[in-house]
């Protein structure tokens, strides 16, 4: 039997695209050089319809000094420009130089947001940024949960059973669902409990049997961003090449084209 993600749906099907990448506050590896603009630009080529982002930077006072590109605005509202005009942040971890966490930018209104802190004790401040869209044509409600989990697997533990939970307490059970971003997952946990407690599928093990290795970017091994869904199907997940991504992020980004 073929897997859902290759099952053909009706003609009259709604198809959007899909992205999810970690821009490391806009520097290249090691923060050498800042890079915002060009990521910008090869964002916009992908023609995504939704955009899942890790590791934005809300504001810098000391960047906004000292870099001549630097953004009068947060990093998410310079790559939203006029591509994306609904975007939404959510605020993970605040310092006296300024703040960073997850972003997602929409071609369809956001009629609902909410960010989830789900930070365990400690240093590492992470977050479950929840979007709830309307598109066009679609009669319910398309939910949206951008994802950075921590490096320690307890806490990642402990993250997924959180995530799991919002994906009933908030997310009707009929509702299309798609959640993206970072998991850090290296040892490939998340996808079993994800698929046992809130009935999540990772798109790649759907169409190619194991999960896409993401970083390095420059010589991926590990795979630690993912796509998962509920409700809807994917066709032609994709990682991103690596010229220029491999420039642009330490992670490559995933790209999918979702029918709902």
């Amino acid at each position: 039997m073929a897997p859902e993600t290759q099952q053909q749906r009706p003609s009259t099907a709604l198809q959007l695209t899909v992205m999810t990448v970690n821009i490391h506050k806009g520097f290249t590896t090691f923060n050498r050089r800042f890079i915002l603009p060009e990521l910008r630009d090869a964002v916009r080529k992908v023609g995504a319809d939704i955009v899942f982002m890790q590791e934005v930077l809300g504001m810098h006072d000391v960047h906004g000094k000292r870099l001549q590109d630097w953004p009068d605005a947060g990093q998410y509202e310079f790559l939203a420009d006029s591509i994306w005009p609904q975007y939404a942040y959510g605020r993970n971890m605040v310092y006296p130089k300024g703040h960073h966490g997850n972003a997602v930018m929409s071609k369809f209104p956001i009629v609902q947001h909410q960010n989830h802190d789900v930070s365990i004790a400690g240093p590492e401040k992470r977050g479950l940024l929840h979007c709830q869209l309307n598109v066009p044509g679609f009669a319910k409600e398309v939910h949206v949960i951008c994802v950075h989990l921590g490096l320690a697997e307890s806490h990642r533990q402990q993250q997924l059973d959180l995530l799991c939970k919002i994906t009933h307490s908030e997310v009707p059970a009929d509702a299309p669902l798609i959640v993206a971003g970072d998991f850090n997952d290296w040892r490939r946990r998340a996808n079993a409990i994800l698929w046992d407690a809130a009935g999540l599928r990772e798109i790649y093990v759907e169409a190619y049997g194991e999960s896409a290795k993401t970083f390095p970017a420059i010589f991926p091994v590990l795979s630690l961003d993912r796509i998962y869904v509920r409700n809807c199907s994917v066709h032609l997940p994709v990682v991103l090449p690596r010229k220029p991504w491999s420039h642009l992020s330490d992670h490559a980004p995933l790209a999918a084209e979702i029918h709902l």
